[in-house]
């Protein structure tokens, strides 16, 4: 599994999935970092998943499926920890949706929502 992580998601989130053997990288250490245009990231974005907080690439999906895996995180500001832990609770649920051709998976403080 393959993970993209937007400009305002923390480093500690990518060195997480790294630890588990996931190949995980950070915007700002590709392309041309916290400047490159939201095409250039959608592209290289549909190798993996891509993990994102602000409605651009939610809405370049609902229109074009375009990235194709998207997990969006509607939390507000927590700390890293606790963003880890969410993630760790969640991450038999990122395999098996990275087996799906396409996805968004948006995970908030109460509930998650999931569309194919």
């Amino acid at each position: 599994m393959k993970f993209l992580c937007d400009v305002h998601i923390p480093f500690k989130l990518v060195s997480f999935f790294q630890d588990l053997g996931y190949e995980s990288v950070h915007v700002n250490s590709i392309l041309e970092g916290s400047s490159t245009k939201y095409s250039e990231i959608a592209k290289f974005a549909d190798e993996g998943n891509y993990i994102f907080k602000d409605a651009d690439f939610k809405i370049s999906f609902l229109l074009k499926r375009k990235p194709k895996k998207l997990v969006k995180i509607n939390l507000g500001n927590i700390s890293n920890k606790a963003l880890i832990e969410i993630f760790k609770i969640r991450i038999d649920q990122l395999l098996k949706l990275d087996s799906k051709p396409t996805f968004l998976l948006e995970i908030g403080s109460r509930n998650d929502s999931f569309i194919a």
